[in-house]
């Protein structure tokens, strides 16, 4: 957590978090559950299930280009499984725009758990553990 490059997340304001540099820009689903927000810019997913609140954040600033290089695949509502595809981000208009493509999976109500701890480093699969939730 303390390595991302974004204070939000790296401070933990927005809750516990971790961090993945994607290979290839597709931004996979880490557990199953209802995507509860899908942002207009599609930078930004939140999924809800069995009192978890998460937030995906693809990038860091990259709200400022307005959803130019993101593509969604999922809506509002809808329910997904751990491994689906959530969104592609064109790693190199995020480059050329100078913003790093870490990105952040933050579990937003964390202070409602017991403990929230990363478990996962190096390569990863999608449908990989990143986190290890206790309620």
């Amino acid at each position: 957590m303390a390595e991302i490059p974004d204070p939000t997340f790296s401070q933990g304001v927005l809750g516990m978090c971790c961090g993945v540099d994607p290979e290839t820009g597709k931004v996979y689903s880490p557990m199953d559950g209802t995507i509860s927000q899908l942002t207009d810019t599609l930078h930004a997913v939140g999924i809800e299930a069995g009192g978890v609140e998460l937030l995906i954040h693809a990038s860091v600033d990259t709200v400022e280009m307005k959803g130019d290089g993101f593509r969604g695949h999922i809506k509002e509502g809808q329910t997904v499984k751990k491994g689906d595809l959530l969104l592609t981000m064109d790693l190199e208009k995020i480059k050329a725009a100078g913003h790093p493509a870490t990105i952040m999976v933050a579990v937003t109500n964390s202070d409602d758990l017991a403990s929230v701890e990363a478990v996962a480093s190096g390569q990863l699969k999608p449908g990989d553990r990143l986190m290890c939730l206790k309620a």
